[in-house]
This record gives structure tokens, sequence and C-alpha cells, in this order.
């Protein structure tokens, strides 16, 4: 490969990269701070008309929560950092396009038998 089209490869590649914080509009802090890697997020029907129309990333989130996803999930689905991915979820739950349901803790004498399974492999 010649060196000019090395260049307008990683030139390419440089281009179609956007950094996480201006996807956040400069913010590391999600809205809603309860986010977790398991939560499960679904989209809430929203009448037409109602509401800004939504940027990219939002509109491709909301596509994926059509049925129940985790945050973990969501992120990897529309490739940013985890990070990201709270901040924009948040937003979209704050604005009502989102619900957000937490599973239930596991009790610790569950948490301490699957350590000693794991222990034991």
């Amino acid at each position: 490969m010649s060196e000019s089209s090395e260049f307008s490869d990683s030139t390419e590649s440089a281009e179609a990269f956007v950094r996480p914080f201006i996807i956040t509009g400069g913010r590391a802090l999600p809205a809603q701070a309860d986010l977790r890697l398991e939560t499960l997020v679904v989209a809430v029907d929203v009448p037409d008309g109602d509401g800004a129309p939504l940027a990219f990333e939002h509109r491709r989130i909301v596509t994926i929560c059509q049925e129940p996803t985790t945050v973990a999930q969501i992120a990897e689905a529309v490739g940013v950092p985890l990070g990201v991915a709270k901040v924009l979820i948040a937003d979209l739950v704050v604005g009502g396009r989102l619900s957000c349901s937490q599973p239930a803790e596991l009790p610790l004498h569950t948490l301490e038998r699957i350590r000693d399974h794991v222990r034991a492999l």
C-alpha cells in the first residue's frame, strides 16, 4: 500500500470519528444518576407532533428501545462509551421518551452462593 493511500484511509476514519463530549454537549454526568449497567430501558409511546425532533444518537436509542434493553446493550449498539450512553439515555428519560426500571437486587445469600460456585471452578 502506498503512503498516500494510507494517509487518505487514516484521514477518512479521523473525519468519521466524533469525540464523545461533542455528542453529550460537554456533559459528563447524566441528569439521572441511578442508571446502572443492568437498568432496563424501554421507549414510551409519544403522540406524533409532541416534542422537538431528536438528534441522530437519540433517535437511534429510541429505536433500539422499542423492546426492553439494558444500558450496556444500548451503549454497545450505538457504539459509544458507557458514560456517553448514560447521558443520552438520561436526556431521553427526562424528556419523556424513555422509561427505566431497575431489576431487583439479589439477596446477599444468593450473591455469596454465586461467589462460592465461581471459586469452586
